[in-house]
C-alpha cells in the first residue's frame, strides 16, 4: 500500500510532492463529464515520470490482431481506448528558462481533487535553477454544465525577479497511446488552424474515421487587468498554439484562462464541427472562468443530493466512497445510450474496450438506486442494440439458430478482446448480460421491458447455453468443458460451477419471461416470437437441461467446486505466500499461477452473491469458510462480493475489511497498478458494500428489504436510494435505523424480518 495522500471527508490532497509515485496521482486526480475526460496531469511542462491522457467517449481504435491459423474465429483487432489531443497544454518561459517541476527546487507543494465541486486545485512555489521564484495557482476542470468543454485558470505570481513571461497556450494532437505497438500513431490530421485568441486541431482516427476537433480560447489578466496583447499564432502538423509575451515585476500576479472544446463527430455533423467549436467557445469564454466554476459546483451538488453516503466516525472510509462515487459519476452519466462504462473510464488505456461484463454485475445496482430509472435503462438497451453482433460472435464458433454470445470486451458490439481465454472460455459475460435485465425489471417494475427488449437477448442467450453443453455419457448429465470462470487464475476447465448455475438460472429465466409476456403482452409477444423463430420444442430442450445439468461438488466437506478436479491443488492459505511475492501476478509465472490453489476472485462465491435465495445460509458459511482463506483478491471485483457475503454471514469485521480494501483499492494502490488508470467498474461494487452489505438492502415480491448493521469502527452512515416512485433517506446508527420517505406516496417496506409502512413525506425511527 501506499499511504502517501491526506484523509479529508470531501477530497483528495497530496501536501508535499511525491514525484515518485506522480503517475498513480495523475490516476487518481483524473477528471471527466461523461463526454471526455483526462489525467491528472500537470498543465505545464514536467519531465519527470508523467502519462498525459486525454479521452473522447466512444473513441477507439481497431489495433489489428494477429494469431496462428488454429485459433479460427478470433476477434480480427483489440481495440484500443485512444489518448486523444492535449487540450490543456501550456508552457511558461522565464526569459530562457521554461518552468518545469522536474528541473525546479519545490519548495512548497499541494494539490487537491476536490470531490464536493469538482475541480483540481493545485498550489506550489518553486525556484527555477537561475534562481527566481515564482507561485504557481491552478484550477482545472471538465464542465458537466457544459460537457464537451474544460477550463483553466493558472495563475503565475512573481517572488523576486522582473522580467517576460512566455505563455504559450497550445493543443498537441501528435500524441501516442503507452501500449502502442512500435509507436504507432492513431490520429491523422484533418485540419488545424489559430487565429487572435483562439486555434484548434482537427483530428481524424485512423480506419474508424471518427472526428474530433479540439479547440482553445484563451483570456489573460494581469493583477485582475486585461492588458491589451496579440498572440503569436502557429501551427504545425496535428499541432496549434497561441504565444503570448507579458513583462512582469516582483510582486505581480499573471492569470491565464484557457476554455477549451473537444467536439466529435459522433455528436455532431462533421462539416459543422468548426463553425460549432467557434460558438461553443465564444460561449464559454464569454461566461467566464468564475461562473462556469459556480456551475460545476451547481451541478455536483445536485448530484450528491442523490448518491452521497455520509459516514460519521471514519474519514478515511468516508473519503474512499466519496472518491469511488465521485469517479463513477464522471465516468457515465447516462445521457446517451451509445455509450457504456469502461474498466478504466476516462483515468487511463488499459485493457482497451469499453464494455465489460463488470457493467451488469456490478455498475447497474448503482445506476438503479442512484440516478433516473432511464440511466440504468440505456445500459440494457446498449446490448439489446447489439445482440445481431452477439449472435455474430457465436457464429464465429460455430453456434447457430439466433444462439447468442455477447463480447467480453467491446466497442460496438463486436468481440475485440486479445486473449483466447478471456474472449472465448469467459463466456460467464452471457449470464451477467440476462442477470441485469431481471435485476432491472424486479426493481424498477417496468415488465414491458421484457417484452420490448428483454425478450430478443434472453433467447439468444439462453440459444446459446443450450448448445454450448453437451450430454456426458460418464455423468449422465449436461456438462460445459472447457471454460474459464470470473476466476482468470484458472483457465479452460471444464464444468466451472458458476458458469454451469447461470446457464441453467438464465434458461428458468428465459421461460418464466417467455410464460409472462405471453400472458400480459399476447400481441407484443406473438410478433417476437415469430421474430426470433422461436419453436416450442426448445421449451422442452431448455426444461431437459435445467433438470440435468452437472455441478461439481465435495460431498465431505459440503461445498461446490470451483470446477472438476479443483481439490487435486495443494489446498494452503493466502498466508503462506511470502509477503514479497504478492501480487502473485506481478511475481510468479502463469503456469505456477495455473497450478496453484489461489483464486483471483472467488467463482463459487460469486454465484452465491447473485442467488443467495437459492442456498441456506450454512451452504453459504461452508463455502465462504473454504474459499475466502486462498483468495488473493487481484480482482478488483472481488473484495466488494466477500463484503457483502461476509455481512450477511454476520462476520462484520471481515465486511468491514473487505469493503476497506475495495474503497480505498486506488486510492492506497493496494494491486501496485494504480497507475495504469482507476478501477472505475468495481469502484460500483464499494457502494454495493455498503447499500447491500452493511445496510442489507434486497428487493424481493415488489418489496424494499433492509437488515442492517453498524460497522464497530463508525458512529453512523446514511445514504439515499431511488425505488420506483419513491426516494428515501436511510440512517442507521447505534440507536437503530431511521427511514426518511422523501416522496409524496407512501411505501411499504421491510426491516429485518418486519413489515413497516413510511407516510408520504415523513420519517420513522425504527
Amino acid at each position: 500500500m501506499k499511504q502517501y495522500l491526506k484523509l479529508d471527508e470531501w477530497k483528495i490532497i497530496e501536501d508535499q510532492f511525491h514525484p515518485e509515485f506522480n503517475e498513480i496521482t495523475e490516476s487518481i486526480f483524473s477528471l471527466g463529464n461523461g463526454r471526455m475526460g483526462q489525467r491528472g496531469s500537470f498543465e505545464e511542462t514536467y519531465t519527470g515520470k508523467s502519462l498525459q491522457g486525454n479521452y473522447v467517449a466512444g473513441v477507439y481504435y481497431p489495433d489489428k490482431t494477429r494469431v496462428g491459423w488454429w485459433k479460427n474465429g478470433y476477434p480480427e483487432y483489440f481495440a484500443k481506448v485512444l489518448n486523444a489531443a492535449n487540450w490543456n497544454g501550456l508552457e511558461i518561459k522565464i526569459g530562457n528558462e521554461i518552468v518545469d517541476l522536474h528541473q525546479s527546487t519545490v519548495h512548497a507543494f499541494y494539490r487537491e481533487l476536490n470531490m464536493k465541486e469538482g475541480y483540481i486545485l493545485r498550489t506550489c512555489q518553486i525556484s527555477l535553477p537561475s534562481g527566481k521564484s515564482l507561485e504557481i495557482k491552478s484550477i482545472r476542470f471538465n464542465s458537466i454544465a457544459d460537457d464537451e468543454s474544460g477550463a483553466i485558470s493558472f495563475t503565475i505570481k512573481v517572488l523576486n525577479f522582473s522580467d517576460s513571461i512566455q505563455v504559450k497556450a497550445f493543443i498537441d494532437g501528435d500524441i501516442k497511446n503507452k501500449d502502442s505497438n512500435y509507436d504507432e500513431k492513431f490520429w491523422d490530421q484533418v485540419q488545424v488552424g489559430a487565429e487572435g485568441n483562439t486555434s484548434y486541431v482537427w483530428s481524424k482516427t485512423k480506419k474508424t474515421g471518427f472526428e474530433v476537433l479540439t479547440g482553445q480560447q484563451v483570456q489573460i489578466e494581469l493583477n485582475g487587468q486585461s492588458p491589451s496583447l496579440n498572440a503569436i499564432t502557429n501551427t504545425s502538423e496535428k499541432y496549434s498554439s497561441l504565444t503570448y509575451s507579458i513583462p512582469v515585476n516582483e510582486g505581480d500576479s499573471l492569470t491565464i484562462f484557457k476554455y477549451a472544446v473537444n467536439l466529435s463527430s459522433e455528436n455532431h455533423p462533421t462539416q459543422e464541427l468548426l463553425t460549432r467549436s467557434q460558438a461553443y467557445l465564444n460561449r464559454i469564454s464569454k461566461k467566464g472562468f468564475a461562473q462556469m466554476l459556480i456551475e460545476q459546483a451547481a451541478a455536483w451538488e445536485a448530484k450528491w443530493a442523490i448518491n452521497d453516503i455520509v459516514i460519521k466516525g471514519d474519514v478515511s472510509a468516508q473519503q474512499g466512497i466519496r472518491f469511488n462515487i465521485f469517479q463513477m459519476n464522471q465516468t457515465y452519466t447516462g445521457a446517451d445510450d451509445r455509450l457504456n462504462i469502461g474498466p478504466k473510464g476516462f483515468t487511463g488505456e488499459k485493457y482497451g474496450g469499453s464494455t465489460y461484463w463488470d457493467t451488469e454485475a456490478y455498475c447497474i445496482p448503482f445506476y438503479l438506486s442512484t440516478a433516473p430509472q432511464q440511466v440504468a435503462k440505456n445500459l440494457l438497451i446498449y446490448r439489446w442494440k447489439q445482440l445481431d453482433r452477439a449472435i455474430e460472435n457465436a457464429g464465429k464458433l460455430g453456434f447457430n439458430q439466433g444462439a447468442a454470445l455477447y463480447p467480453m470486451v467491446t466497442m460496438n458490439g463486436e468481440e475485440c478482446h486479445n486473449e483466447w481465454e478471456i474472449t472465448f472460455e469467459e463466456i460467464h459475460r452471457n449470464g451477467a448480460i440476462a442477470y441485469a435485465i431481471k435485476d432491472y425489471v424486479e426493481y424498477t417494475n417496468d415488465r414491458k421491458h421484457l417484452v420490448e427488449y428483454g425478450w430478443e437477448v434472453l433467447i439468444g442467450i439462453s440459444r446459446f447455453w443450450a448448445q454450448r453443453v453437451n450430454w456426458s455419457e460418464n455423468h449422465q448429465k449436461y456438462v460445459m468443458l472447457g471454460v474459464t470462470g470470473p476466476n482468470e487464475y484458472e483457465n479452460n476447465v471444464n464444468n466451472n460451477w458458476y458458469t454451469n448455475y447461470f446457464a441453467v438460472w438464465c434458461l428458468k429465466y428465459t421461460l418464466e419471461v417467455l410464460a409472462e409476456i405471453q400472458a400480459n403482452y399476447p400481441n407484443e409477444a406473438k410478433e417476437k416470437l415469430a421474430k426470433t423463430a422461436f419453436q416450442t420444442s426448445e421449451i422442452a430442450q431448455f426444461e431437459h437441461i435445467i433438470a440435468n445439468m452437472y455441478f461439481p461438488r465435495d460431498e465431505n466437506k459440503g461445498i461446490y467446486l470451483q470446477q472438476d478436479g479443483f481439490l487435486d491443488k495443494v489446498i494452503a492459505p493466502v498466508e503462506s505466500i511470502p509477503a514479497g511475492q504478492r501480487p502473485i501476478n506481478q511475481n510468479w509465472s502463469w503456469d505456477r499461477i495455473l497450478r496453484s490453489c489461489y483464486i483471483k476472485q472467488a467463482d463459487v462465491l460469486q454465484g452465491m452473491y447473485f442467488f443467495e435465495n437459492d442456498f441456506t445460509k450454512e451452504e453459504i458459511a461452508r463455502n465462504y469458510d473454504f474459499y475466502e482463506p486462498i483468495t488473493v483478491h487481484e480482482s478488483s471485483l472481488s473484495p466488494c462480493v466477500h463484503s457483502i457475503l461476509a455481512a450477511k454471514l454476520g462476520k462484520e469485521d471481515k465486511s468491514y475489511e473487505f469493503y476497506t480494501r475495495a474503497a480505498r483499492l486506488d486510492l492506497d494502490d493496494y494491486n501496485n497498478d494504480t497507475e495504469d488508470g482507476c478501477h472505475i467498474t468495481s469502484m460500483a461494487g464499494t457502494w454495493m458494500s455498503i447499500v447491500k452489505g452493511f445496510g442489507g438492502m434486497t428487493v424481493s415480491n415488489h418489496q424494499l428489504n433492509f437488515e442492517p448493521f453498524l460497522p464497530a469502527q463508525w458512529e453512523e452512515y446514511s445514504f439515499k436510494i431511488n425505488f420506483r416512485a419513491n426516494q428515501l433517506a436511510i440512517k442507521i446508527h447505534k440507536s437503530g435505523i431511521e427511514i426518511d420517505n422523501l416522496s409524496a406516496t407512501p411505501i411499504t417496506l421491510g426491516v429485518k424480518g418486519k413489515s413497516y409502512t413510511i407516510e408520504a413525506n415523513s420519517k420513522q425511527s425504527i
